[in-house]
């Protein structure tokens, strides 16, 4: 029963006596703490101050002793706290570390004695961090998930060498509103294993010894406090553990604190009770009984208020002040006091919780060796905690025991797999409130043999395979020549079921013998023996894959080859079925237990060939071959011939020697010395592979010698006799890039590019060769691609009787029609290079290529273009000879008057500067050669922006609104019509507002409109260009009209605005820079709005393409694009309107600017400037 006991603050406590008894621990969880409970009070006392026969120390006294040892190591102590069930909480505790030289040692307690710190897991969280700033050491406990059976008392304790410091404090779980508790009363006796799932359950069955079963009897329902009060000191520990106290040393404080003798109190004419016990979900009642009825109650739990609640009912009868507590939990369990002015007076509520019942006997069993066992029982609650003895002493489940227990309820269930003869006892069940026995027996099945084991014979190397079936699923031992018998890599003992079996791998000699299975519990034996036995082998994996054996001649040969085999086998040597003798011959064999030696002293090359070896014993025969090679240096080349020679090189070819050694020839040496010298020099330190070989960097026109050396792998042959000599001089590479020029009826024009490579003798001239179609046959194409071509030179005609230096030439006296093939060479002093042929036959006729009209990608859709914008476009074209080309637009010849028309050999160019509307259409191109014609066409699209909508009509006018309809524009630009921008107008004044864009449809409803207002609307066009440059304005204006009483407009006189035109801004004598814009501004104001005109020199001004004008809101500007000296003069503005006329005048000067020097009027123009500026286009 936990029990908070009341605790002064900074009290120390004095070492706990070890406990006896278990108590029941919950788990915990981590929400900071919500509400500071009352402090208990944290330690123990001497042993002395427990026992009730000693007169009790007085309460100032204790509190003056716990006030004398203040807190020494902590800064902060954890303050106990509430929190609801399944939420969290935590508690911290700080330690000042400046005076500590290592971290202090903190350990968590629940209870008088439970160390926290094994509790550790999904429900409590220790955890620690040390800030270096401060210094401060922080320790937390963290709650998990709190239950109902984690309320109690809890100490931290924090010691450093001798120092030593202690705090305790409270945690209260109270249930979850509008759940029911759900109690666990199992939790009480759960085992809390570390690293499974239930770690973190403080609980206390990990610390209960294991106890004897005693038989209970029901005894009637006791006053657990009256026994304590009247038991002795002595049998405190069973009290506590008989009626389920964990928390006896509060108890026992709440006792001594009973035993004080109380004042009379002025306040209260009847006190309570010193202590109240109550069965779990009962009710209680307390009361007190005041002396003066106006007194002012309250009451109090742990220290905190308690408020009326479902709960807690308070009830005021005369003097008396009653309090109800309805359903009681364990958390109830505590100290209440209640205050009457500057009095109080306190008691003790112990809610105890009710015995558990055996309602269903456990019963005798018997069963057989390895069958399922279930005791059942059951008691009178669901869930309820239960405890399963085996002999007396306590059966603890977990992952590796072969004991179960399952719950049903009220059923509760003990399950042992396997049941064995050792299972065989009695087996007992104890609740709270009762317990029951039972026994169980165990007993062996008959033992019958199904297939007994058998002798087996296997060869070395096999697998052995002792197999037997028995009757029943038991395990057994099995044995060779009496030892037992030890598992290892290579011996496996396998039992599945009711089968046995023995294997072993790989079978040796030493595994003959003797094997017996026993079964276990039976005093049965299944016999068998195995013999191993091995025919002779010859060992051959020292040598090739072949089996080949390679020795040096002269060398001396020890082949040792290993034998096995039981008895060891006689070997027998043979070469050509002629035997091989033991003896002191030059070949000879050597015979030792484990292995068999053939023997050649100074090897010969004749000693090459196949050797034979037999093995015989009584187990079987073996037989083997072994080639044996005896090699040596090979013999040295014959003379190289050198077939080609280049300016500094040559190739030269050479055969392989007549005999190799017996070895592979691995590649040759090649040396080389100038015919006069004496010396040879090595040209290559790695070995050639091929018989052939290019010498390099030699010295053109200078005699050289070459010879060869052989090498296998025993060595290098002795050299070759040298070559004949040779003197290098090379001719020309073959001219490049031969190619068609031109071919008319009787010519062919070839051209070529020099050859890459031109030796020391230089390039004289080249060669030009041709022969006519058919007295040829192609031979494969050369290393360029091209064909090259197999002829007698008698068949090759020279186009030129004396050599050429140009790179083209031209063949004459050609027959039409005929086909010739055409080659070129290059000459020089060392003679004619390579000819370099042309890839083809050529046609000795002029070419017709048919035309072909190559559209870009961007003129195969509609070439659009707006107007005033410059049309060039190229279209490429092929066809020989040069064909004829025609333009028409529609179907109609083009007028080269509006429309330049460009031709060349490969492509045309239409050019417009200014494009028109009337450019557009669909423009026809027709490329002619001989009989071939091949047409194209091009869409040109020419866009403006499109003209106004034709009329503008208001449909209908309600409300704020106004429905406008409109008939599409009759020019829409030559594009399409994308939308329409619908604008209106306030009458008073006119100004307009864009009310909808990029509308599509042509017709519109105008919202939110002033009342009282009255509009009018326009509508502008749209199409690709933009908006059309007028609009179309409703005849009519809609008025916004109110709803209801109808105001008529007081009639005003018209004001006249009307206004002579007036300069309010004259025009400024301006300077300007030639080839640099200049403008003249001026303002003016008139009504009726006049027209402005400008002159230059007293002339109108009129479709000038240098000349922009512009008035907006009253400003006039003329801007004068890139002026010349020219340009200078007197400009005029001229505003008129019906009321009058008005003239402003300035002067403008062109400044021209040459080598930095400023000249006004006319220019001055220096060396070289004059005829360049005339070509300027001013």
């Amino acid at each position: 029963m936990p029990e908070p006991t009341k605790k002064e603050e900074n009290e120390v406590p004095a070492p706990a006596p070890p406990p006896e008894e278990p108590s029941k621990e919950k788990d915990a969880g981590t929400t900071p703490a919500k509400e500071p409970s009352k402090e208990k009070e944290a330690g123990t006392t001497p042993a002395k101050e427990w026992s009730l026969g000693e007169s009790p120390v007085g309460e100032e006294q204790d509190k003056q002793n716990a006030n004398s040892q203040l807190s020494i190591l902590f800064v902060e102590k954890p303050q106990g706290g509430t929190v609801k069930v399944g939420e969290n909480i935590t508690f911290i505790a700080k330690v000042k570390a400046e005076d500590l030289l290592r971290k202090p040692t903190v350990k968590w307690f629940k209870g008088k004695w439970m160390d926290l710190a094994s509790k550790a897991g999904k429900h409590l969280q220790l955890k620690e961090t040390f800030e270096r700033h401060s210094r401060v050491y922080t320790f937390e406990m963290q709650i998990i998930k709190a239950k109902e059976n984690y309320a109690g008392n809890y100490r931290c304790e924090v010691t450093y060498k001798d120092k030593f410091d202690s705090c305790s404090f409270d945690l209260e779980v109270h249930e979850s509103t509008g759940t029911t508790p759900n109690i666990d009363i199992r939790s009480a006796f759960k085992r809390s294993g570390e690293g499974q799932d239930d770690a973190g359950e403080l609980d206390f069955s990990g610390l209960l010894k294991r106890r004897e079963v005693k038989q209970q009897e029901e005894e009637p329902e006791v006053d657990v406090w009256e026994l304590l009060k009247n038991a002795k000191p002595s049998e405190y520990e069973k009290i506590a553990f008989q009626y389920g106290i964990t928390d006896l040393r509060g108890m026992l404080k709440r006792l001594k604190r009973m035993r004080r003798v109380e004042k009379k109190s002025a306040a209260f004419a009847k006190i309570l009770d010193p202590a109240y016990q109550v069965d779990k979900g009962g009710r209680v009642r307390f009361m007190v009984e005041l002396a003066d009825p106006k007194l002012e109650v309250k009451w109090y739990k742990n220290g905190q208020e308690i408020r009326p609640s479902t709960k807690y009912i308070f009830e005021h009868k005369g003097c008396q002040r009653i309090l109800f507590i309805n359903n009681c939990q364990m958390t109830d369990d505590s100290e209440y006091y209640v205050t009457a002015g500057d009095e109080k007076c306190s008691t003790e509520l112990f809610v105890r919780e009710p015995p558990i019942m055996v309602t269903k006997q456990l019963e005798d069993t018997t069963a057989y060796c390895g069958e399922r066992v279930e005791l059942e029982c059951e008691v009178s609650e669901d869930d309820a905690n239960v405890k399963w003895f085996k002999n007396g002493e306590e059966i603890i489940p977990g992952p590796k025991s072969r004991y179960r227990i399952r719950v049903e309820g009220k059923k509760h269930f003990l399950i042992i797999e396997g049941a064995t003869k050792a299972d065989s006892a009695e087996y007992s069940v104890m609740t709270t409130g009762g317990q029951s026995s039972a026994k169980l027996t165990v007993d062996l099945k008959p033992l019958k043999i199904l297939t007994p084991l058998t002798d087996q014979t296997v060869n070395l190397g096999k697998e052995i395979c002792l197999k037997c079936e028995i009757s029943e699923n038991i395990t057994g031992k099995w044995t060779k020549n009496g030892l037992p018998v030890q598992e290892s890599d290579r011996l496996k003992v396998v039992h599945k079921g009711r089968i046995h079996k023995l294997v072993i791998a790989n079978a040796l000699i030493e595994d003959e013998g003797d094997y017996v299975f026993a079964p276990d519990a039976y005093n049965v034996t299944l016999p068998a023996k195995v013999r191993v036995i091995d025919p002779p082998k010859i060992i051959l994996d020292g040598l090739d894959a072949d089996n080949t054996v390679t020795v040096i001649a002269g060398n001396k040969l020890r082949l040792e080859i290993p034998i096995s085999g039981e008895p060891p086998p006689k070997a027998i040597w043979s070469r050509a079925d002629k035997a091989i003798m033991e003896g002191s011959g030059r070949i000879r064999a050597e015979s030792y237990p484990d292995s068999s030696t053939l023997v050649i002293d100074v090897a010969e090359r004749d000693d090459s060939g196949v050797y034979h070896i037999n093995l015989k014993n009584e187990a079987g025969e073996a037989h083997a071959s072994i080639k044996i090679k005896v090699v040596d240096l090979p013999d040295p080349p014959v003379a190289p011939t050198v077939t080609e020679v280049g300016d500094d090189w040559c190739i030269m070819k050479w055969e392989p020697p007549a005999y190799d050694g017996g070895s592979p020839i691995l590649g040759y040496f090649i040396e080389r010395k100038k015919k006069q010298s004496s010396r040879w020099m090595r040209l290559n330190f790695d070995l050639c592979k091929e018989t052939t070989f290019e010498p390099k960097k030699m010295i053109e026109g200078v005699a050289y010698e070459v010879r060869i050396f052989a090498v296998n792998a025993i060595g290098i042959s002795k050299p070759s006799m040298p070559s004949r000599p040779f003197v290098p001089l090379a001719v020309t590479s073959p001219p490049t890039l031969l190619a068609v020029d031109s071919v008319t009826d009787t010519t062919v024009t070839m051209k070529w590019r020099p050859p890459d490579q031109i030796g020391a003798a230089g390039l004289d001239g080249y060669v030009l060769e041709y022969c006519f179609e058919g007295c040829t046959s192609a031979k494969q194409s050369d290393e360029n691609g091209e064909a090259a071509y197999d002829l007698p030179a008698d068949n090759w005609l020279p186009a030129n009787k004396d050599l050429i230096d140009k790179t083209k030439f031209t063949i004459t006296d050609l027959p039409t029609d005929s086909k010739i093939f055409v080659r070129v060479k290059a000459i020089n002093a060392a003679g004619a290079s390579e000819p370099k042929y042309y890839s083809q036959p050529i046609l000795v006729k002029e070419i017709i290529e048919p035309p072909k009209i190559r559209i870009p990608r961007h003129l195969k859709q509609t070439y659009i273009r707006r107007v005033g914008e410059a049309v060039n476009l190229v279209i490429p074209f092929q066809g020989k000879p040069r064909p004829e080309l025609t333009w028409k637009k529609d179907g109609v010849e083009i007028d080269k008057n509006q429309i330049n028309i460009r031709n060349s050999e490969t492509d045309t160019i239409i050019f417009i500067r200014k494009a028109e509307r009337s450019h557009s259409g669909k423009y026809d191109l027709q490329v002619k050669v001989d009989k071939f014609v091949e047409t194209a066409s091009i869409d040109i699209q020419i866009v403006d922006r499109p003209g106004p909508p034709q009329s503008v009509k208001i449909e209908d006018v309600w409300g704020e609104n106004v429905a406008l309809t409109w008939t599409p524009p009759k020019d829409d630009g030559n594009a399409a019509i994308t939308g329409y921008t619908i604008q209106k107008a306030d009458k008073k004044s006119m100004e307009w507002f864009t009310v909808i864009e990029h509308y599509h449809r042509t017709n519109a409803t105008i919202t939110e409109l002033v009342i009282g207002n009255e509009y009018y609307f326009r509508v502008f066009s749209e199409n690709m260009c933009g908006l059309s440059e007028d609009a179309t304005m409703t005849k009519e204006s809609a008025v916004i009209a109110k709803d209801g009483k109808i105001y008529k407009n007081p009639v005003y006189e018209d004001f006249d605005f009307s206004e002579a035109p007036m300069f309010t801004q004259p025009l400024v004598n301006t300077y300007a820079i030639a080839g640099y814009n200049a403008t003249l501004n001026c303002s003016v104001r008139g009504n009726p709005k006049p027209k402005i005109t400008w002159m230059k020199n007293k002339v109108v001004i009129v479709d000038d393409p240098r000349y922009r004008m512009f008035s907006n809101q009253g400003v006039c500007t003329l801007e004068i694009r890139k002026p010349s000296p020219y340009d200078g003069g007197t400009y005029c503005c001229k505003a008129v309107n019906d009321l009058g006329t008005v003239e402003i005048e300035c002067k403008l000067e062109v400044k021209v600017i040459y080598q930095g020097v400023d000249t006004p009027g006319q220019p001055v123009f220096l060396e070289g400037q004059q005829q360049s500026l005339h070509n300027k286009d001013f």
